[in-house]
């Protein structure tokens, strides 16, 4: 029975009030788990630069003649999404299960006025101000 639990059987040990000590973790077992752990994190970091750098900087996903101009949601699971492809722009209207063209257009320039207007960025501005002139 003592071979099972240890050196001191566990009758002799609740006789004494000794309490058996359970072994720590030596110092350089704990080094070489967190070598091993920071070596494996920078391999994976390498590998993201690695990929990032044989994809011409880009993001990955974003290679080819389409690119996303801009996106409208109409609700939750419905939106209109406008594609630039070559020189031509198409409207696309997404819904679940089906993605159907709605206009083809030749490329044009977005008017910067709207795209740059940021009704909710320009309301926490002005709150923020008024509550700093506040105080």
């Amino acid at each position: 029975m003592s071979i099972l639990t240890g050196s001191v059987p566990a009758w002799a040990a609740a006789q004494t009030g000794a309490i058996p000590e359970t072994p720590a973790v030596p110092g350089g077992a704990m080094l070489q788990m967190l070598f091993g752990l920071a070596l494996i994190v920078g391999l994976l970091f390498l590998g993201a630069y690695l990929l990032r750098r044989f994809n011409g900087g880009g993001t990955f996903g974003n290679t080819g003649p389409l690119r996303v101009v801009g996106r409208l949601a109409l609700s939750p699971r419905e939106r209109i999404v406008l594609i630039e492809v070559g020189d031509s722009w198409i409207v696309v209207g997404i819904v679940p299960g089906q993605i159907e063209t709605l206009h083809t257009l030749p490329k044009g320039e977005l008017p910067v006025g709207k795209e740059t207007e940021n009704r909710f960025g320009l309301w926490l501005k002005h709150v923020a101000e008024r509550k700093n002139d506040a105080v």
